[in-house]
């Protein structure tokens, strides 16, 4: 979140954007100084002191990890895990229930709950950073799949809507309905290369998005694409490819598939309200050493 700062010991400080997060959710604020002074070093931390606040901040600050005491006011800890594994982009979340109970009930009924792991008070700091770095790299593991599968789908999505309809390019009909063909089967691939990329975390990024999303629609295609400012112009920036997402000879043999590229840009500038011009300077379609395309604002 755009100038989010965090409050700890009374320091204003900003969040360090390249480590995990991990929200601290006890009623009790030293037990949260106590966490806070062990993770400090290695993660950013924030903190809630009730169960309703706890759920604010996950959807606010998305957490990597969250550390959940089970003994709260107004709403526990097992109803807390309970709400955040049944809502939609928390249900994998790791939750670790910090806690004074250590009878076997109360595990069974954190485990019932949706926690992944358990520490008892007073927490020891070596096996909290040990147990925080095991479920992370689960979590990092997971989102690496995930990514994967992602892409997998995209890919097949795409690669799916060309085999329905790049054989009708080689007919023989008249260069009028050809290119209206054309004109139809761009628009029905960009949309399916589209479809689940508007919301992702990336295009809302600070810096950008309109750069950052038409690489990451690229590259999850396959190809190698990285966004580049122009020097001479700060309203225009280059978006330049070294390996085609379609693969250089096949892009050769079908034209049209540089012309869904540029396609899928125009209409990513259009979702994003971005009012730019998207030119082709050159594509490894053409015989090119790599696509170069120069985004500019209109006007």
């Amino acid at each position: 979140m755009e100038g989010s700062r965090i409050y700890r010991y009374g320091v204003n400080y900003m969040p360090d954007e390249t480590k995990s997060k991990v929200l601290i959710v006890d009623d009790e604020p030293m037990n949260v100084e106590l966490l806070q002074a062990y993770l400090g070093s290695e993660y950013v931390t924030f903190s809630a002191y009730n169960g309703k606040e706890a759920l604010a901040k996950v959807n606010e600050e998305k957490p990597d990890i969250l550390l959940l005491d089970v003994m709260m006011p107004e709403m526990n800890g097992y109803d807390v895990c309970k709400l955040i594994r049944s809502a939609e982009g928390t249900q994998l979340l790791p939750v670790v229930m910090v806690t004074a109970l250590s009878n076997r009930e109360d595990r069974i009924r954190g485990v019932e709950a949706g926690a992944d792991d358990f520490l008892i008070k007073p927490v020891d700091k070596v096996e909290l950073t040990a147990r925080i770095r095991s479920l992370l790299r689960i979590k990092h593991l997971h989102n690496s799949l995930q990514q994967e599968k992602d892409k997998l789908e995209m890919q097949n999505r795409v690669r799916s809507v060309l085999t329905r309809i790049i054989p009708t390019l080689f007919k023989t009909i008249p260069l009028e309905q050809k290119n209206m063909i054309i004109h139809q089967m761009t628009n029905m691939v960009v949309e399916s290369m589209l479809e689940g990329l508007m919301g992702h975390e990336g295009i809302k990024s600070k810096e950008n998005p309109l750069g950052n999303a038409c690489c990451m629609l690229m590259n999850q295609l396959g190809g190698s694409f990285e966004s580049k400012p122009n020097a001479e112009n700060h309203n225009s920036f280059y978006l330049k490819g070294t390996r085609c997402p379609w693969g250089a000879q096949e892009a050769q043999l079908n034209p049209v598939l540089c012309n869904l590229t540029r396609g899928a840009f125009a209409r990513l500038a259009e979702r994003i309200d971005y009012e730019m011009d998207v030119e082709v300077l050159s594509t490894m379609g053409n015989g090119d050493e790599q696509c170069i395309f120069r985004f500019s604002k209109q006007g």
